[in-house]
């Protein structure tokens, strides 16, 4: 099997992880197995990073990239047409959105959506700036929500919306899962591991975090600005 055979194959497998996934957490909002913000936080934490993990798959070839950023790419045009209202589908909005409404997918599952189709297409699994912006909005932004809602009693002073075990989650989480993506990486051996690239981990993510705690990220969507700063500030600095 040639590498545009192969690509294809594993591009076709990875979708269907990817919209299985997100069928299985709308099975589970259907269903009120996880209160509605949980559940669509665990949504946003998972997709993402089950998403990176399929990137070894693929062929050294060009032409991998692009064939990876299919499903991401199909899930935009999935949450356009369900934020249009032109497709219907009550258990995916539900298990998406914060107050059940479609147009809500317009925002934040868009720019999630749009941000691991551009970290896959220009910057892949050899650099470190994808996995920066994927992890710091996935595990990082996800995490901090179901932390701050549990025991963000203590709130910034700045934005009483977000608190100091909240921002320091996301801190922690969005490090951590960049970490072990590195090392992940360099078992395949498509970047090397250092401490000079965690410690540059670090610094985005810390960045990350201060960014989405400020007012001006709850106002626009941290799905944007958190991608955004990890995106600008990884370029500079990898």
């Amino acid at each position: 099997m040639g590498p545009v055979s192969h690509d294809s194959v594993v591009a076709v497998f990875t979708a269907g992880v990817a919209l299985s996934l997100l069928r299985f957490w709308a099975e589970m909002a259907k269903r009120g197995v996880f209160e509605q913000k949980l559940n669509r936080k665990l949504v946003h934490i998972s997709i993402g990073l089950v998403f990176m993990l399929c990137w070894p798959m693929f062929s050294s070839g060009g032409q991998a990239p692009f064939f990876a950023a299919l499903a991401p790419g199909i899930n935009i045009i999935r949450m356009a047409l369900l934020g249009l209202g032109i497709l219907r589908d009550e258990a995916a909005v539900k298990s998406i959105s914060r107050q059940g409404d479609y147009r809500e997918l317009l925002r934040g599952p868009l720019f999630y959506a749009s941000t691991i189709t551009l970290a896959t297409l220009f910057y892949w699994r050899t650099s470190p700036v994808s996995i920066a912006a994927i992890c710091n909005l996935c595990a990082g932004d996800g995490v901090a929500d179901i932390m701050g809602r549990r025991f963000g009693k203590h709130k910034l002073p700045y934005n009483d919306k977000k608190s100091f075990i909240g921002s320091i989650s996301m801190a922690c989480a969005g490090f951590l899962a960049s970490v072990g993506y590195m090392h992940y990486f360099s078992s395949f051996g498509f970047m090397k591991a250092s401490w000079d690239i965690t410690l540059r981990f670090l610094f985005v993510s810390v960045s990350a975090a201060i960014i989405e705690s400020l007012p001006i990220s709850t106002d626009l969507d941290d799905n944007l600005t958190v991608p955004l700063t990890s995106f600008l500030l990884g370029s500079a600095i990898f």
